[in-house]
């Protein structure tokens, strides 16, 4: 199923949240919305879903105006932060109760809630109440309750943010295979880019009520078209460097330091304040241009290790390499930067 946004409007009293934004997610496609809290993007999925009515624009659902449908009747399976399960009902009776309010016949419900059961892994926990559930496997039971209504569409609100962190790489790749295999319209709401680039077909980054980018996970990755953009995306983080345009080169505020530009960048004026973005992966590896800095901090990640390269100017660098034993906390070391790979920004952080 596709969904259109057009020119998307919401308000809330006197302020607009969102105003006339334009997204299309294609069918069969799981789509990341991406941003920081209060970014607009959960604004964005209760709109879809109809929990929110809009005040200006068109909702499509294929070739469907749903703008002023109720929520009931847009056929959206939603999974929330907190589950929302029922307490007082089994597991089965939790996966069934949208066949229940819809008066299914009792074999046809038994026929689906075992096969959806099956597909999420917990077929044999139907008896048990919610309580008795590890927080993994209420995710689960809120997913096939959400899955079993056979939505054309399904909405995951921050789906793992209870989980702690080896449950939340079970769960991304469960979603994700759960997602393919029904080849239903998805879109996941996150502030967190692991979960984006892991799940998603593509991500749409959003920062006040706008929508920065939409692009698959490697191309935001490798082309990001703001400093936003590029700092939201990578773990470990990105590092920024500020400096001018010199003959070529950039030289770095407060640094007697100069880098020169990627090749395909010579054209830009002189003088011309510059933002550099530099990636842990392409410095101290490979060839390059040799930086020299102090290593301020060392944080082992078992087979591989970042460190934290501090500047003449104060800026750091990072790092991440295979562990190393010729590295220590204080010591100054000259650490090639691949330059052709930076990523240069202007003084409005636009990529150049």
């Amino acid at each position: 199923m596709r969904i259109k946004l057009d020119q998307f409007t919401k308000r809330f009293g006197d302020v607009t949240v969102i105003d006339q934004m334009d997204l299309e997610i294609h069918d069969g496609e799981m789509l990341a919305l991406l941003g920081p809290s209060g970014c607009g993007k959960s604004t964005t999925l209760f709109a879809i879903c109809g929990i929110h009515q809009i005040n200006g624009g068109q909702i499509l659902f294929g070739d469907k105006d749903v703008t002023h449908t109720t929520a009931q009747a847009r056929n959206v399976g939603v999974v929330f932060q907190n589950y929302a399960l029922y307490p007082h009902m089994s597991i089965f009776d939790n996966i069934a109760f949208p066949l229940t309010v819809r008066k299914e016949s009792k074999e046809h419900i038994k026929r689906e809630v075992h096969a959806i059961a099956d597909l999420v892994h917990i077929g044999n926990l139907l008896e048990r109440k919610p309580a008795q559930l590890s927080g993994g496997q209420q995710q689960r039971v809120a997913l096939a309750r959400a899955l079993i209504r056979k939505p054309d569409v399904l909405l995951l609100d921050e789906p793992l943010a209870n989980l702690d962190a080896k449950l939340r790489l079970e769960m991304r790749s469960e979603i994700r295979r759960i997602q393919l295999e029904t080849g239903i319209t998805a879109v996941l709401v996150t502030h967190d880019q692991v979960e984006a680039m892991s799940m998603c077909d593509r991500i749409a980054i959003m920062d006040q009520g706008k929508i920065l980018q939409i692009a698959s996970p490697t191309q935001m990755y490798d082309n990001p078209n703001t400093d936003f953009v590029a700092g939201f995306l990578g773990n470990p983080p990105i590092a920024f460097l500020q400096g001018k345009q010199d003959n070529g080169m950039v030289r770095l505020k407060g640094s007697e330091l100069s880098l020169p530009l990627p090749t395909h960048l010579q054209t830009i004026a002189q003088g011309e304040d510059i933002k550099l973005g530099i990636r842990p992966e392409h410095v101290g590896q490979g060839k390059g241009v040799g930086v020299s800095g102090t290593i301020s901090f060392v944080e082992t990640q078992g087979r591989e290790n970042l460190y934290d390269l501090t500047l003449d100017n104060g800026s750091i660098l990072r790092s991440i390499q295979p562990v190393r034993d010729d590295v220590a906390l204080g010591q100054v070391v000259n650490w090639p930067i691949d330059t052709e790979r930076m990523l240069v920004f202007n003084a409005q952080g636009q990529r150049l």
